[in-house]
């Protein structure tokens, strides 16, 4: 068996996930070393380890960032708790997504359950200061299978499941082309955490924000139809229907189809064009990209708090809107994903994803960027960064095949804690690295 790896030295890997950027089969590296971190303008001395490494199906990724000050002070978010602990481990996974089996423990980078109409792009760490091990098993028998994810292993958080079913694979039926691969689905996806539904609340003496009337979990139930109209080796065309209920809320029905061509390694496109009928009270892909940050959020200097699940009662009856994505590979030197929404009467309703990775193994330039934005108002608006955004760029240049110099810009966000140390909310946070890698590459 033959591992290349590599090993990366005044260097740490982002946590901003690509594409399964996983290490391809029996190969891996191991990056670390020391370097400056600015952190809201402040510099930190930064020691970092992060190996990863595939072997057969499995793979296994470490991932250890140790911030110190001028003084030789352990920054404090580092680890203040004992998820971040517990972070360290990266991920363990067992094959990748859209395999018959997937398993994978640890950060869960832009994790979609079914079509996506409830929960689209989720990530459970969307910040480097509050890293969650969580939880992905997606099985698929053939006939049946299912898709779970748990969020945190640490608290209560967010559960879903979606079961599902090829009825015709049970009988003869199977073989009639189009109609031998429909599949029928259920969904149960529920927020544990104990700020999913505050429905009111209070500031105290002390400034701490207190819940008056907690509503519980927050849950969605949905069914789903798939019907794949073309299904060869090289093309997959796909029309879907879905209805989704949000427990004491309202309800939406959102029908698409999703087409995806691979072109024997040439070019890989998959794209989805979906449109969604939302009653009041109601809001399509609850839990997003940031859903971890909009969850909920106080001020204790201004006294003001918003909760998610408080948009739901101001939203009004037919908030109909459309959803689109699209996902391009080119000879395997880059990739590029763009997806979304817009409702037609809520100019604050857009919601934007943006990913690209241009690293050509031979190339001596390396591109990774990242860019999330919700409840976006405009045109004006679509790139101003602030407290509904999440950006990760990293660009590099290797003056010699051994040697990698990059920059990397994150706009992210960091914790805030009331006196108990409880995460009451996130602010922006700005983070800016200089990197200089050397990389020795062999094999075993």
């Amino acid at each position: 068996m033959k591992k290349l790896l590599y090993v990366f030295i005044i260097a740490s890997f982002p946590g901003f996930a690509q594409f399964n950027d996983y290490p391809r089969q029996d190969e891996g590296y191991i990056s670390g070393g020391l370097g400056l971190n600015w952190i809201d303008g402040q510099p930190y001395y930064r020691f970092s380890f992060r190996p990863e490494v595939s072997l057969g199906d499995f793979g296994f990724g470490l991932d250890l960032n140790l911030d110190f000050d001028s003084k030789g002070k352990l920054r404090t978010e580092n680890f203040n708790e004992a998820s971040d602990y517990l972070s360290i481990i990266r991920y363990i996974r067992y094959g990748l997504k859209n395999d018959p089996v997937f398993v994978k423990i640890g950060a869960l980078d832009y994790y979609t359950l079914g079509h996506g109409t409830i929960m689209q792009h989720y990530n459970n760490s969307p910040t480097y200061d509050a890293r969650k091990i969580g939880l992905v098993a997606d099985i698929d028998f053939g006939k049946f299978g299912l898709e779970s994810i748990y969020g945190n292993f640490a608290q209560s958080g967010v559960f879903g499941l979606r079961g599902y079913v090829r009825p015709l694979q049970f009988s003869s039926a199977g073989d009639i082309p189009i109609i031998g691969n429909f599949e029928i689905g259920a969904s149960y996806v529920t927020d544990f955490n104990k700020y999913a539904r505050v429905d009111s609340g209070y500031f105290d003496q002390a400034g701490e924000f207190k819940v008056a009337k907690d509503g519980g979990a927050l849950t969605v139930l949905g069914i789903d139809f798939g019907l794949p109209l073309i299904k060869s080796s090289v093309t997959i065309i796909t029309l879907y229907l879905d209805y989704n209920k949000i427990v004491n809320f309202g309800s939406g029905v959102a029908t698409g189809v999703k087409f995806d061509f691979e072109g024997l390694g040439l070019l890989s496109v998959s794209t989805k064009l979906e449109r969604r009928f939302n009653n009041g009270k109601y809001l399509p892909s609850y839990f997003n990209s940031l859903y971890e940050i909009e969850r909920f959020k106080s001020n204790s200097a201004s006294k003001t708090y918003n909760a998610k699940s408080l948009q739901l009662e101001n939203i009004s009856e037919n908030a109909n809107g459309f959803y689109g994505d699209l996902f391009i590979r080119v000879l395997n030197l880059f990739d590029v994903y763009g997806s979304y929404q817009r409702l037609d009467k809520n100019p604050k309703s857009g919601i934007l994803n943006l990913r690209t990775a241009i690293e050509p193994e031979d190339a001596s330039f390396v591109l990774r960027a990242g860019y999330d934005k919700i409840n976006i108002q405009g045109e004006k608006d679509l790139f101003k960064l602030d407290d509904r955004s999440y950006l990760f760029t990293e660009v590099g240049y290797k003056p010699a095949p051994y040697l990698l110099v990059s920059i990397v810009y994150n706009w992210t966000f960091t914790p805030v804690r009331d006196q108990a140390d409880n995460i009451v909310g996130y602010k922006p946070q700005k983070r800016i690295e200089p990197r200089v890698s050397l990389i020795f590459p062999f094999t075993l």
